[in-house]
Formats: structure tokens, C-alpha cells, sequence
């Protein structure tokens, strides 16, 4: 095995792993605590999501303690609802390294709430979900959407909702490493969805869509015009080379051949934490961003998705830039991004006006203490950067 580790890898692992494990502890660390000079600073559990409804409201989902709330902004941001919970009983809640609550507004009046619950063995729990009809003014109990229940990984959740208002929810599942048996050469994880006819009252499923995923990298999810959705992930292909894969998710449960996306060759029997995010644009061409310490390259990564390759392909920000977001509206293409200067984590994000091959950089925020992952929102043409830090929750910026 030929295995690289640079200082942008080492500076992840500092902050992520510690955080992921203690996730599994079921703590959430002291919020608390300022940021020392010089380290970096970790997501503390700060991990949000926020998406815009049919018209013009945008919500956020977060975890504060045990909890799952959810707010509403009429303004883009600038003030916000107060609070709903969406589980009174309280139990734990992933929102670190990758993990996040995730939102989702369907075409009408629905509001979709999905997180993880981790168990009490490491590395395993549950997907649970929540819906709103009325608009966000109530929300249904909490249930499991898969019907293995095993004490094992299903994590890393994420949610669609198709043309046709079928909803999606994609998540990392390792029943089938379990089946093998810790002595096979079954490599990393599975990803399974579930598909709901009736707005979340149920699911069918559990549906695989390919086997060898990476074991704790988000998943992005892209609604295709024919009712599919698009799904890429962090694949391990053998023997152990953790590049992206890209498949599409059928209604009926029906995969899509798997193939691969990007070419960076990165050979490591870790995860990094650091999933994909992917768009299309008006002519159909997909855009992606990703993080490789591959033997070709190393950092984060924007480019064109075609068949056997990726075009217009270029590094984003410096070597601690992480967790990168993008979004695609007409030609234009908008990718945000957090970076790390030796004192202070910083908001970037870059913007292209012809379908990527030029860009121009800009600087949004900054912040000392932690911050969770940003967000990269497009709505009527404009896009946003929504990034939750402990000094500033549920930020909104717009992009230039």
C-alpha cells in the first residue's frame, strides 16, 4: 500500500477524528472553549444545513444539545424564527466531521428533516426522519426510515426530492461487510437509499445502490429530469483508492453502473471525513468539488464531469482549504469553501460566469473560534453562502 499524508491531511485528522469520536461518545465537547493561536479550529458539533423553500423561505436545520431544531428566514438571514424542536425526546444527534441535520422543502407546503442518531457502539446508528405539512408549524415524530435495524453503520444521510416530489434519503450502510465477515476483502461500506410515494408517511426500501463505499463521507445527491436522482460518493476501488464514484438512484429501486469520476489515485485505508458536492447546469454538464491527497494531486478539487475524465479541472484556495460546496445556476458556477490561515478560519468562495473555465475569488467572513462546514445556496439566480459559527449562527452571506 503506498499511503501520502501531508500537513493539509494531518491538520484534518487533528480536527476531525478527535470529534467524530467523541460523537460516538455521545458528548458534545466544551462549546465554550476559545480557539488557541495557531490551531485550528474544529466544527464543534456546529455542523448545519439549510435549504429554500417553493417560495423564497429559507430554512436551517442544527443540533443544539440532544435536539434537532429547525428555523425559518424570510429576509435571506438577516433575523430568523424562533426555534422549533423536531424530537421532544432527546437523544443523540450527529453533527460532526460529516454529519449534519439535513433540510429539505418539497414542492409544496413539506419540509423534510433527516440526522443521524448514533448508538452506542462506534460507528453505528440510525437514520431518522421528520416531516412538516403545514409549512414548518408542526412536525411529525421521529422514525427510522430503514428497516435493517441492526446495530451497525447507518450514517451519513443525505435527502432529494425528485421532479415528481418522491423523496429520497441516501445514507452509508455496512450490512453487508457484516455478512462478509471481518475476514474478507469487502472493501469499506455500501450506500443505500429509500424512496417515499406519500411526503415521508412511508418509505420503500432499503435499495443498494453499489457496494465499497468510503465509510463516513457525505453524500451528494443531484434530482435528474427523469425522476432519478444522481448520487456521488467517496468509492474505495480496489484495492484500496479512494476517488468518487457516481450512480443514479431509480424510483424503483433499480441502480445505475456505477463509474468513476475522478482520477486522483489517492490509496489510504482511512477516512477522511470530506464528501463531494455536485451540480448540473443549464446544458446538462456536471460540476463537482472534492478533497484528495491522491499521488496525482492533493487538496481540493473543482472540475466538469465527463465520461473517462474531468475538464477544466483546478485547485480551490490553499492547502488548508476544506469542505468545499458548490452551486450551479444558468452558466454561472459558485463554489464556497473554509480555510484555515494559522489564526482564523475564513469563508472563500469563488464564482465563474462561463460554466467554469474563469473565475474570480472572494473573501466573505472569518472567524476564530469553531464553525461547522459551509453551504453553498442558489435562489431566482443569486447564491448564498450560509456557514453556522459560534459567534455568528446561521450566518447568510450573499456572493458578489
Amino acid at each position: 500500500m503506498v499511503t501520502r499524508i501531508t500537513l493539509r491531511f494531518y491538520l484534518l485528522c487533528l480536527g476531525l477524528l478527535p470529534l467524530a469520536a467523541a460523537a460516538q461518545e455521545q458528548t458534545h465537547g466544551n462549546h465554550g472553549a476559545a480557539a488557541k493561536k495557531g490551531a485550528m479550529p474544529g466544527d464543534g458539533g456546529l455542523n448545519a444545513s439549510a435549504a429554500f423553500d417553493a417560495r423564497g423561505g429559507l430554512w436551517a436545520a442544527y443540533r443544539e444539545g440532544e435536539h434537532v431544531m429547525v428555523r425559518r428566514s424570510d429576509d435571506f438571514g438577516r433575523a430568523w424564527s424562533k426555534p422549533v424542536t423536531i424530537n421532544a425526546e432527546p437523544e443523540p444527534i450527529g453533527a460532526d466531521g460529516d454529519a449534519r441535520p439535513r433540510i429539505m422543502a418539497g414542492h409544496g407546503e413539506e419540509v423534510y428533516v433527516t440526522w443521524t442518531r448514533p448508538l452506542s457502539k462506534p460507528y453505528t446508528g440510525n437514520i431518522r426522519f421528520s416531516r412538516s405539512l403545514d409549512g414548518g408549524r408542526t412536525f411529525s415524530a421521529p422514525v427510522t426510515v430503514h428497516t435493517d435495524r441492526q446495530e451497525i453503520t447507518h450514517r451519513f444521510d443525505s435527502i432529494a426530492v425528485n421532479r415528481s416530489g418522491q423523496l429520497f434519503i441516501a445514507w452509508i450502510d455496512k450490512r453487508d461487510q457484516v455478512i462478509a465477515g471481518k475476514n474478507s476483502d469487502y472493501r469499506g461500506a455500501a450506500v443505500y437509499y429509500a424512496v417515499s410515494d406519500d411526503h415521508g408517511a412511508s418509505f420503500r426500501g432499503d435499495f443498494k445502490l453499489a457496494d465499497y463505499s468510503c465509510e463516513c463521507c457525505r453524500i451528494a445527491l443531484l434530482p435528474r429530469e427523469d425522476g432519478s436522482v444522481l448520487a456521488m460518493w467517496r468509492h474505495v476501488f480496489s484495492p484500496n483508492i479512494r476517488d468518487h464514484g457516481l450512480a443514479q438512484m431509480y424510483p424503483d429501486g433499480r441502480a445505475g453502473n456505477v463509474r468513476r469520476v475522478t482520477f486522483d489515485d489517492w490509496r489510504i485505508d482511512v477516512c477522511p471525513h470530506h464528501g463531494p458536492s455536485l451540480a448540473a447546469d443549464a446544458s446538462g454538464k456536471l460540476h463537482a468539488v472534492w478533497f484528495t491527497e491522491g499521488s496525482n494531486r492533493t487538496g481540493v478539487f473543482y472540475g466538469r464531469l465527463r465520461e473517462g475524465g474531468v475538464d477544466a479541472q483546478r485547485k480551490v484556495g490553499g492547502e488548508t482549504a476544506e469542505h468545499a460546496d458548490l452551486a450551479v445556476s444558468g452558466r454561472r458556477v459558485a463554489v464556497a469553501w473554509k480555510e484555515f490561515d494559522g489564526e482564523r478560519s475564513r469563508l472563500r468562495a469563488m464564482t465563474s460566469e462561463d460554466g467554469g473555465d474563469n473565475w474570480r475569488e472572494h473573501d466573505l467572513a472569518s472567524t476564530a473560534e469553531a464553525s461547522g462546514h459551509p453551504l453553498l445556496l442558489e435562489r431566482q439566480g443569486r447564491f448564498y453562502a450560509f456557514w453556522n459559527t459560534r459567534l455568528e449562527p446561521l450566518s447568510v452571506t450573499p456572493l458578489p
